[in-house]
């Protein structure tokens, strides 16, 4: 039997290297394309959210409860209970807010319950006693909407999770992407000047210009 010859074997290494780092590095980039197309764009949005003119458009409506749904609302479980499935159904019916599964606030004369969500935000008020509702939604726009996508804010449990299986999918990227600098470096001399120079401009704009 041959033995193997110890730069046949480097070369086979290297080799099988390159194919796994390719293959993770274009996983990853594959998987947070969009995602990081967003928050990049989101990015830049919120550095100039000062001069970026934003209109929002709020919708006031009201209404009245039916009446036999108003024991409804004479004695909650807890001081943070949603509204009765019932009254949550009508409320939607009447002035067309979904409260659903929102916890509510409940006082002496009435119920509120915020529903804020991403780019906009939404509450609805019943009175105890009467059954009148009143309700308003506020639209922010759409760059609202795209920027508190990028802070998380009031996009719900499974939004949270995205972005942790995102941030990982990127860290991937990012370090696949760096050990592929490292097997490509001996033939393109610029590799790590450019690596330095990435890894130093935040650090130097940090301490010279944040104060």
């Amino acid at each position: 039997m041959i033995p193997s010859h110890p730069q046949t074997h480097r070369r086979s290494w290297r080799s099988w290297w390159l194919k796994q780092l390719h293959t993770w590095h274009w996983v990853s980039a594959a998987i947070s394309l969009l995602s990081m197309l967003l928050f990049a764009v989101t990015g830049i949005t919120l550095n100039h959210a000062a001069s970026i003119d934003a209109k929002p458009v709020v919708k006031d409506s009201s209404g009245t409860l039916p009446g036999p749904l108003r024991p409804l609302l004479a004695s909650p479980p807890r001081a943070d209970a949603p509204l009765p499935t019932a009254v949550a159904k009508a409320v939607r019916d009447i002035v067309g807010v979904d409260a659903g599964s929102h916890a509510g606030e409940w006082s002496d004369g009435e119920v509120y319950v915020a529903l804020p969500r991403p780019g906009g935000d939404a509450w609805v008020s019943i009175d105890r006693a009467n059954g009148h509702i009143s309700a308003e939604t506020t639209d922010r726009g759409w760059i609202s909407y795209l920027n508190d996508l990028h802070k998380g804010r009031n996009a719900g449990a499974i939004w949270f999770w995205f972005i942790d299986l995102f941030a990982a999918a990127c860290v991937l990227f990012t370090i696949t992407g760096l050990l592929l600098l490292q097997f490509h470096a001996r033939r393109r001399p610029m590799t790590w000047p450019m690596v330095a120079a990435g890894v130093a401009l935040p650090i130097i704009v940090a301490i010279l210009f944040i104060h």
